[in-house]
């Protein structure tokens, strides 16, 4: 697992481990070494606000255990990056006490939402589960299709109506759908949508009550696809997503690309949202389960 995570983050680490590698090189642990590693956090996208917190506990970690070794001093970074990205409920997708789970997945155009939600389903049906897809994206002409051609690909099945229909009807015929057949887990795809267009993000509160009203207590996990190469401007889509509807995890896409890795860390710290998958490729198995350590090791080395 943890050279699938290398090798996925390949260019992410090409890009920032030579800075790591630089800092870390030094023979004492001195104000300009702190300058210097928050310079190359800030760099590999782990933000300001979050880079001074990791800075600032570090400096105290290391004075109190009156640590003088920069090696020493980079298993504790990694450390403390590992604290901010774990959480309790990151380790696996909650799901109902019986089927169906329902999964709402959300995300702005160009992010990968509609691939990733086939690469779910793939993941799934691979562990034998039954898969059902709502193409509730009605407003982009090709989603629609581009949901089926994938529901074909991992043997899954799928309820769609016309484009440009009413995308809360479709998710509500795919929950009943869901229930009356028993199906182990539904995704509900929906039209991506820019985080500052306010009528679009009420329909997604309007799709999150009719999936409540079918199957109380559903969605099970409220899953926002963010594009890791968009850096901080993620942290602004998931801050607005989440003030209209109670997101449950991240889903990171694109980490194989020119992503610098660390908006991973700054997500959870700013917004306290998991991030439990991140997509490494093209292909419907490059979708990994998150795990807080293996990236730490993989992006510092």
């Amino acid at each position: 697992m943890l050279n699938i995570f290398k090798n996925g983050l390949r260019r992410t680490r090409e890009a920032v481990q030579g800075r790591f590698n630089q800092v870390f090189a030094r023979n004492e642990i001195d104000g300009e070494f702190y300058e210097e590693l928050e310079e190359v956090l800030i760099s590999a996208d782990v933000g300001v606000e979050t880079s001074m917190k990791i800075i600032g506990q570090l400096q105290q970690q290391l004075r109190d255990g009156r640590v003088k070794e920069t090696a020493r001093a980079r298993e504790m970074l990694k450390e403390l990056l590992v604290s901010i990205m774990e959480s309790q409920d990151a380790a696996s997708l909650s799901h109902a006490p019986s089927p169906p789970t329902v999964f709402l997945v959300l995300g702005v155009n160009g992010v990968g939402k509609t691939t990733t939600i086939a690469k779910l389903a793939h993941h799934y049906r691979t562990e034998g589960k039954d898969v059902l897809m709502a193409a509730g994206d009605t407003f982009r002409a090709a989603a629609i299709e581009q949901l089926e051609e994938w529901s074909n690909a991992v043997g899954a099945r799928i309820v769609k109506h016309q484009t440009g229909g009413d995308p809360s009807a479709v998710i509500y015929d795919a929950v009943s759908a869901a229930v009356a057949r028993k199906t182990d887990l539904l995704l509900c795809d929906t039209a991506g949508r820019l985080h500052t267009r306010a009528n679009l993000v009420d329909e997604i509160k309007k799709i999150y009550r009719v999936i409540d009203r079918a199957l109380p207590g559903a969605p099970h996990e409220i899953l926002l696809v963010l594009d890791a190469t968009t850096g901080q401007n993620g942290i602004a889509q998931a801050k607005y997503f989440q003030q209209a509807v109670p997101l449950t995890g991240i889903i990171l896409t694109k980490l194989d690309g020119t992503a610098r890795g660390g908006i991973v860390v700054a997500i959870k710290d700013l917004t306290g949202i998991p991030v439990k998958f991140v997509g490494l490729g093209e292909k419907k198995e490059d979708l990994q389960k998150f795990d807080p350590f293996l990236f730490a090791e993989a992006l510092l080395g």
